[in-house]
């Protein structure tokens, strides 16, 4: 991964953290599925960040990783009350990153319209539910 100056004198304008089992492969996954860069990292936290918004993948402490199995393909977590959802260029070949770097979609023919966009719901590695959408040209 290449690491980019951090930027603190502007901030970004939408920040999410997601925490994570296996930190090097959830930073991965982001990166390349969102074509994301590395801000900062170290240890226990990856940044990444990009037009104005930044995902800290932060790393889950051992005692409670120890509890958590990741299954292959993982089991989806969907009692959460969060759904992450992102803008993307093109839903096809951004759902073909997803895949290649280890997380899943729902079949293309599930997507839908709303507000003039194309909707299509999938999972990161770990199993944390995902939202991707295609502005409709």
């Amino acid at each position: 991964m290449n690491i980019a100056p951090t930027n603190t004198a502007h901030p970004a304008a939408i920040g999410l953290v997601i925490y994570a089992k296996d930190l090097a492969r959830m930073a991965d996954f982001y990166a390349q599925v969102l074509g994301l860069q590395v801000l900062e990292q170290d240890a226990g936290f990856v940044l990444l960040g990009g037009e104005g918004a930044e995902i800290a993948i932060v790393r889950i402490p051992e005692e409670i990783a120890a509890t958590i199995l990741i299954a292959t393909p993982p089991v989806l977590r969907e009692d959460t009350p969060l759904k992450h959802s992102f803008l993307v260029a093109d839903l096809a070949a951004t759902r073909e990153r997803v895949i290649a770097a280890g997380g899943g979609t729902q079949p293309p023919d599930t997507a839908w319209e709303w507000r003039g966009q194309r909707h299509l719901d999938g999972f990161d590695p770990e199993g944390n539910v995902l939202q991707l959408r295609e502005v409709r040209r």
